[in-house]
């Protein structure tokens, strides 16, 4: 797909819903003694795998590409008792490692086989009455699989007590877990590295509304910052500063690269704080401190910052990185490859980061062919390089039908 993007951006854009948000929601939903309505749920394919495998009676459950599914459905499945269930999904799904949960849910005295490679879906899950009580998980990893586990505490006899070893990867998708929980009726305490899930059940609600995605926001806010437009304003349709989303540091972590956001009745509304248009012949790599920034609690920007910095030349140090390597794709490789396509050079030097310093070795930028992008079935790939477009006008974006995993409206909105 070429991408030829209008520097005037539209005024106002609905973003999709929360995808993290419409997961946890309908698994807690779907283990309440009477389920409530739930408003706003995400189109997303990743909520669309959940919505269909828990409305289905099937014994096989395909959940395609969506990672957050597998995790989730695994540890639902697993109380389902009387229930049997083959959980697979895509080829890159059955090389996405799953063990550290499997080995928790084991430890609950969940009935879970490997029917392929050990470690790895797909999975045969033999539901049952779990009595809970105590495990330990490794919890620099994912933050999904403990998510996963927390979500089961109320419906287990004896409770849930989740000992975290190690640092703690993705913090706030943990907190929103637990926010959640307790929205629906669950007492729970997060101390340290000990959380501690009361038993009982969930708590009909009258109905449960799905805030706005601060993820998908993100690629408003590169577009934004490199637009050439330098009066350029977008209101962002009822996002909030008070979110169960971590990604929500987005709009401070904006401020670094020139964008303003103001918060007002109608939304988030964004504008350039800064009015030189980035340009490679601006670019601040050699007079510019480097900016430093931890993603550790928000892996799913890190796509979207790393581009946009690169972009506009200003050096970096990003952080918090080692997440990416599980993901859709191996996200470092694939960022160090494309961008590499632009002419900027980005490097690993330390595992789980990457820096930009912006030195006289980074090759030149491309004149002679319009770079093609490669999505490597990675949603986060292409919306972050298509606002590339502005300072490669007609970039190619290859696959562009991935974005339907979180954001199948993506090209309808941009300013094509």
């Amino acid at each position: 797909m070429r991408i030829n993007l209008r520097p005037q951006l539209p005024a106002f854009v609905t973003l999709p819903t929360s995808k993290s948000i419409s997961a946890r929601a309908l698994i807690v939903n779907a283990l309440a003694e009477r389920p409530c309505t739930l408003h706003g749920l995400s189109d997303c394919d990743d909520t669309k795998a959940v919505l269909k495998a828990l409305a289905s009676d099937d014994t096989l459950v395909d959940i395609g590409a969506a990672g957050t599914a597998m995790r989730f459905l695994t540890a639902y499945y697993s109380t389902r008792e009387g229930e049997e269930h083959l959980l697979t999904g895509s080829e890159r799904m059955k090389h996405r490692p799953i063990g550290i949960l499997v080995d928790a849910l084991r430890t609950l005295g969940a009935d879970i086989e490997y029917a392929a490679e050990e470690g790895f879906p797909p999975l045969l899950i033999r539901g049952r009455k779990l009595q809970g009580g105590s495990v330990s998980i490794k919890a620099s990893v994912s933050s999904q699989y403990i998510s996963a586990l927390l979500m089961l505490g109320p419906t287990l006899a004896e409770g849930l007590t989740l000992k975290l070893e190690g640092e703690i990867a993705s913090r706030p998708y943990i907190e929103m877990t637990l926010q959640l929980m307790r929205q629906f009726g669950a007492e729970a305490t997060f101390e340290g590295q000990t959380i501690r899930v009361a038993p009982g059940s969930y708590v009909r609600t009258a109905h449960y509304n799905v805030e706005p995605d601060w993820s998908a926001a993100s690629y408003w806010y590169e577009l934004v910052a490199l637009t050439p437009d330098s009066a350029a304003r977008v209101v962002l349709s009822g996002l909030s500063a008070e979110s169960l989303q971590g990604d929500s540091i987005c709009a401070r972590y904006f401020g670094h690269l020139g964008v303003r956001t103001e918060f007002t009745s109608e939304g988030a509304v964004l504008t350039k704080a800064v009015r030189e248009i980035p340009t490679i012949a601006n670019a601040c790599a050699t007079t510019c401190e480097p900016l430093v920034l931890d993603f550790s609690a928000c892996p799913d920007l890190a796509q979207t910052f790393v581009v946009t910095a690169a972009l506009m030349r200003r050096p970096f140090r990003f952080c918090g990185l080692h997440s990416l390597r599980i993901k859709e794709t191996d996200r470092i490789a694939a960022l160090i490859a494309e961008l590499a396509k632009l002419g900027v050079i980005i490097r690993e030097e330390v595992p789980g980061e990457l820096s930009y310093v912006g030195t006289e070795q980074d090759s030149a930028v491309p004149t002679t062919a319009v770079p093609s992008i490669a999505t490597y079935e990675d949603h986060r790939m292409a919306m972050a390089f298509a606002p590339a477009a502005y300072l490669f006008p007609g970039l190619n974006i290859e696959h562009p039908e991935v974005v339907s995993k979180s954001y199948p409206a993506y090209w309808q909105d941009l300013p094509l």
